[in-house]
């Protein structure tokens, strides 16, 4: 299960092909690649146990650069692109990354990283980045053959904090475990979805995110072809399906949404039929969405729920779904434990903090207290991601409600605090909080509700120079996309703000707090 193995026994096979340009690699090239790439990092002094950042777009050199650090036994940290340089640079500090590799389309930001954390050496792929070495360049005087030592290596993907700061999730990393060994995923693909080496894979998402990276990896493993998108297009992604045969793909629910919304003559013109699994999760799915989506491409539609943390894992199949409609699904990795405030488990069918047990526990880097919060305070081997819901008669998991109210907009996750720390900062707020609300497209938008100083009237110019001033600070993403205001937030005379009232003002009486 590598991408060596069929290097050896399907040389000219496609392993990546992207979907605007064509650009095909096949899994020697993406062998040979990821070789000389290790090579290159060995002499960059990067050893097993020692991280490297990539902040790239979607391209084939992700991909090569990923396999580089798996068989150098690197932790490889995927870098969201659509960050800013402080952004950027706390995760470069914090994950200890001792070299960053930028696509050239995000130079200036790269610059700026490189210049604010005094990195000394910078490669840059897909074109050239000044002050940074060409990996293409710098990498093909070196072997196509396996470097001397080989060890197997992992992703480490950053989560937020409790302060609103990512945290990453650091697995330990194991010498002895051979390159191409079995993993959980591998086996989920495997039995859940019927992947196998005739799959062809398609990707919509950035790479950057948690499940994307690992789907395509995993698909990669098994000896499927990928087939990525640079950029999520509804009738494109329809498109491709048809044009390449897909038989396997994972979204999230935004872009169902979208492909609903085009003309039914435009969704009829493609043949979707080759679908065989359709994957989605990171954010919960309306249920009126999913049920347009099953009449039009059958019980193809696989929902799962879990963390990049990887203490747990619920799945659900289109047949069981219809039958319990809004689950998540039963415990596939782990068992479910309902628990309320005290850690005691709460009846079925009561609301309480979902936990996983008999599984590793969430290993946040540099956040002892954040690895401490996650377990259950009566069941230390419990662990939790900090979302709310509760388990029916037949053991489906059903979401209520939102960890640390983070906001999931088109299966981005969005922590409030960030923004609300930006915001405080500005002269004419005395209070602010922000929350998610309903979106009819992205399941939730940023919204945020801001007390004024003492003299200042609330006005649209006031709201427009407030989101400004956070989409100067903040990637846009996180940035409010309205704003209210309130001559008084409610907060306990502690200090503690009763987020859950704000929040309650624009979801109303809903059984589900999501959507």
């Amino acid at each position: 299960m590598h991408p060596f193995h069929h290097a050896k026994t399907h040389p000219d096979k496609p392993a990546i092909i992207m979907a605007a340009t064509g650009e095909t690699i096949t899994f020697k090239q993406l062998d040979e690649r990821s070789n000389r790439i290790a090579h290159a990092l060995r002499a960059a002094g990067c050893n097993p146990g020692d991280t490297i950042a990539i902040f790239a777009e979607n391209s084939p050199r992700y991909f090569e650069v990923c396999w580089a650090a798996q068989r150098a036994g690197l932790y490889y940290v995927a870098v969201s692109s659509r960050l800013t340089t402080p952004e950027v640079g706390y995760i470069i500090e914090d994950s200890g990354a001792k070299l960053l590799i930028a696509g050239a389309s995000k130079a200036s930001v790269a610059k700026e990283v490189k210049a604010a954390t005094g990195l000394t050496d910078c490669w840059s792929i897909d074109g050239t980045i000044e002050g940074f070495k060409s990996l293409e360049t710098l990498t093909a005087t070196y072997p196509t053959t396996p470097i001397a030592n080989e060890m197997a290596g992992t992703d480490m993907l950053y989560s937020s904090g409790t302060t609103g700061r990512p945290k990453g999730i650091r697995p330990p990393l194991q010498p002895d475990l051979p390159i191409d060994a079995d993993n959980a995923l591998i086996q989920i693909a495997k039995v859940m979805s019927g992947a196998n080496a005739d799959s062809i894979y398609l990707s919509p998402a950035p790479l950057y995110h948690a499940a994307p990276l690992r789907w395509c990896m995993t698909f990669t493993r098994i000896g499927a072809t990928l087939v990525i998108m640079e950029k999520f297009e509804p009738e494109a992604y329809l498109s491709l399906v048809q044009k390449y045969k897909v038989t396997h793909s994972q979204l999230v629910p935004t872009m169902f949404v979208k492909m609903l919304k085009l003309p039914e003559n435009v969704r009829k013109s493609y043949d979707v039929s080759s679908l065989k699994f359709a994957i989605h999760a990171a954010a919960p799915c309306p249920v009126p969405v999913k049920e347009q989506m099953i009449a039009w491409w059958g019980p193809v539609i696989d929902e799962y729920y879990a963390g990049s943390e990887g203490n747990g894992m619920t799945w659900v199949k289109s047949p069981d779904w219809m039958t319990h409609k809004g689950t998540v699904g039963r415990a596939i990795m782990g068992e479910l434990h309902i628990c309320d405030e005290n850690g005691d488990e709460v009846p079925v069918g009561e609301e309480g903090q979902v936990y996983f047990g008999g599984t590793t526990p969430p290993n946040y880097h540099n956040d002892p207290e954040k690895n401490k919060a996650a377990l259950n305070p009566k069941h230390p081997d419990w662990s939790s991601l900090g979302d709310v819901g509760k388990v029916d008669e037949d053991g489906f998991l059903y979401l209520t409600d939102r960890k640390a109210f983070m906001i999931i907009s088109g299966g981005v996750n969005i922590y409030p605090q960030e923004c609300e720390n930006i915001l405080i900062t500005h002269p004419k707020v005395a209070d602010c909080a922000v929350i998610g609300v309903p979106d009819e497209e992205f399941g939730e938008a940023v919204k945020a509700v801001v007390q004024p100083m003492p003299g200042i009237a609330h006005s649209e110019e006031l709201a427009a120079e407030l989101m400004a001033f956070c989409q100067a600070n903040l990637s846009k993403i996180k940035c409010p996309k309205s704003i209210d205001f309130d001559p008084e937030l409610p907060r306990h005379p502690t200090g503690k703000l009763y987020k859950r009232l704000i929040r309650d003002r624009y979801w109303g009486n809903k059984t589900s707090r999501i959507v």
